[in-house]
């Protein structure tokens, strides 16, 4: 490894490059009265033009920001007028999409034009302007083997494995850039790896000198992530899948894969995000490789079983070699590169409000459980409808040069696959809710109904009995309650049923998911106490998990409640997670077991599974002490960040999840 690269990045010693910013041109754009996509390009040319070439010390894939974050191509009241009319989603700009990165590797820029409108065709050239400076500055720094690269790429198609790593990195760059964010790798082993299997069959290239570029490749990742938008530093989508279903009637795994795993493991950060695709077939050997990357302690890989996802996605529509060729978007949201425009994280249902709706109500007026029951599933449906009924007239800014990479088509307009994707928060609340008021309202009769309303309005106030017998007695999924479980089960069909057959405006349908993304915070903030237990203020589990204060000594338990649904109804993406002492991990016993755990949930029809090795010792310690831990990593919910960086309350909950022990 380039050891002195590596610490000027992670010392982040490069950003002090950083001196020029752009100026706010949104009122230059709506003076001139601007069309959208003259204002992106226009941006994205001024942008490139002043950009200042540097090749930090020994670096091999060269390219990295020294323009600041540009500022928006609209005013403010530009904003409001657009909003008035259209439904946003999050900041207007594409993301969470995968382009089929080996159709311009293959394609060149120069080529590209034929298809480009003028729009695209000034971002060529401006691009091409400022990797000619780059050329420029790598033979006057003696770097003639950097300026060979960029003599060919991207001007023309790529014909090494350098050549397509530094076409890529050119690429990413670029739609950063442009403003496009969340912009996901795909299949990495898939696309990328007929260029490196070329040069190794030729004698081109060793598989030594193949690794250390790739390792170069990686901390590229991790150059201008500052400057990416996301909730937090870490949240910026620059996922990696790798392995999987061939298209051939095979598993994918080569040298690339092995490589991509062993060069995050020393590495050791949080970008790219490595996702790994398994199936019933895949062997321990594989699972094994993946624990040692668990073991490292970056909260990956994240787990896609091929058993249960692609069904899922031929169920919803997806034609079967499109299907077979899914990944994932920024976190875990299952997308087709190439051929989706898919917007799938733009809603989320609350379990526990439903629950809340329903408790307030129906309670009182339900004489059976199932009474009760059915007005929960009628406010999923509710919400559900709630969702849909906003977004309507869906605009995007468009993207000139993102384009490029579909051939030259608005992809702001759609794709073949428009689907939108709605997560499902709080379900293990939820199901612990109705789990407990099933059995003391209706089974035992042990609690009156209007003293629970009491309670859980008191935020359980005076009702300390009550809340112990809630919150570590009650029946809860993962701890072996079939009845949990089966209620579980029971909010996963209902959320299915509420969107099964639902078509949106663009011509996709709608898909439920068990992922949370940040809504686990947010959702929780948004009603008071639970009939679980859960107290006021305080969060749901992230993603699909158990509840914080569940008494849980099995994982297998865990993983018996969590595929007990049938998943492939709720298929939009969203893992199981579990977090493990990191001690655990210094015991290659240990670290087999795990391993034979994660197969397990994988045979068992998992859809999604997330571990994390965490120190709950020492994560209290780096929020005294943060100077000391500076390159502790956690896993939030699709994402991996350094701790020190998370704000306050996304610490407290990385602190507050279950550790479990082989």
């Amino acid at each position: 490894m380039n050891t002195e690269l590596y610490e000027t990045i992670t010392s982040h010693r490069h950003r002090a490059l950083r001196v020029t910013t752009l100026p706010d041109l949104s009122a230059e754009y709506a003076d001139k009265k601007l069309s959208p996509r003259a204002r992106m390009s226009d941006r994205f040319v001024r942008l490139m033009d002043a950009e200042v070439p540097h090749i930090l010390p020994g670096q091999k894939i060269v390219f990295m920001r020294t323009v600041g974050r540009p500022y928006d191509c609209f005013t403010e009241d530009e904003w409001a007028e657009i909003k008035s009319k259209h439904f946003i989603h999050e900041l207007g700009y594409i993301s969470n999409i995968c382009p089929d990165h080996s159709f311009l590797l293959k394609t060149g820029l120069l080529a590209a034009k034929d298809f480009a409108d003028e729009y695209g065709r000034a971002d060529i050239d401006a691009l091409l302007r400022l990797i000619e400076r780059y050329r420029d500055l790598a033979l006057a720094e003696g770097r003639d083997d950097v300026a060979r690269v960029l003599e060919k790429v991207p001007a023309h198609p790529a014909e090494t494995f350098r050549e397509a790593l530094q076409f890529f990195r050119i690429v990413h760059f670029a739609l950063w850039a442009e403003g496009n964010y969340h912009n996901t790798v795909g299949r990495f082993d898939k696309w990328m790896w007929p260029y490196l299997k070329a040069d190794l069959d030729a004698g081109r290239i060793t598989k030594d000198e193949a690794y250390e570029l790739l390792l170069d490749f990686f901390l590229s990742f991790n150059i201008d992530s500052d400057l990416y938008n996301g909730i937090q530093q870490g949240d910026n989508g620059q996922s990696m899948m790798l392995g999987g279903d061939d298209g051939e009637g095979g598993y994918l795994w080569n040298d690339l894969t092995e490589m991509c795993l062993r060069a995050s493991a020393e590495l050791k950060l949080i970008d790219p995000k490595i996702n790994l695709r398994v199936n019933k077939k895949t062997p321990l050997s594989i699972y094994e490789e993946g624990t040692k990357l668990t073991k490292v302690g970056l909260g990956f890989p994240q787990y896609s079983n091929d058993d249960t996802v692609i069904p899922a996605l031929v169920k919803l529509g997806y034609a079967p070699e499109d299907a077979a060729d899914y990944t994932v978007a920024a976190c875990w949201e299952f997308i087709i590169p190439g051929k989706g425009m898919e917007i799938a994280n733009i809603g989320a249902l609350s379990y526990p409000l439903a629950v809340d709706r329903a408790f307030r109500s129906s309670l009182l007026t339900s004489d059976t459980f199932e009474d009760f029951m059915s007005s929960v599933e009628r406010e999923i449906r509710a919400q559900a409808e709630e969702i849909m009924a906003k977004v309507h007239d869906l605009w995007f800014v468009p993207s000139p040069f993102l384009d490029l990479l579909y051939g030259g088509r608005d992809i702001s307009k759609g794709n073949k696959y428009n689907n939108f994707g709605i997560h499902g928060t709080g379900i293990s609340c939820a199901a612990d809710s109705l789990a407990a008021i099933q059995k003391y309202v209706y089974d035992e009769n042990s609690v009156a109904k209007e003293d629970y309303l009491a309670a859980v309005d008191a935020d359980f106030a005076g009702y300390d009995e009550l809340l112990h017998r809630l919150r570590y007695e009650s029946p809860k999924v993962g701890c072996g309650s079939e009845e949990a479980d089966r209620l579980l089960v029971r909010l996963t069909e209902a959320f299915h049923r509420a969107l099964d057959g639902r078509t949106n405006e663009r011509g996709g349908i709608w898909r439920a998911g068990t992922g949370s993304a940040m809504f686990y915070l947010w959702h929780a903030a948004e009603i008071g106490a639970s009939p679980d237990g859960r107290r006021k203020n305080e969060p749901f589990a992230a993603n699909y998990s158990p509840s914080l204060f569940a008494k849980i000594d099995d994982p297998v338990g865990i993983v018996k409640s969590f595929t007990a649904p049938d998943l492939r109804k709720v298929c939009n993406g969203g893992p199981l997670t579990l977090e493990f002492d990191s001690g655990i991990f210094s015991e290659e016993e240990n670290c087999s077991k795990v391993a034979a755990l994660v197969r397990y949930f994988v045979q068992s029809g998992g859809h999604q599974l997330q571990l994390n090795a965490v120190n709950r010792d020492a994560l209290l310690d780096a929020q005294k002490h943060p100077e000391k831990y500076e390159r502790l990593i956690v896993r939030i919910w699709g994402w991996s960040a350094y701790f020190v960086e998370l704000d306050r309350g996304f610490q407290d909950h990385v602190i507050r999840r279950q550790e479990y022990r082989m």
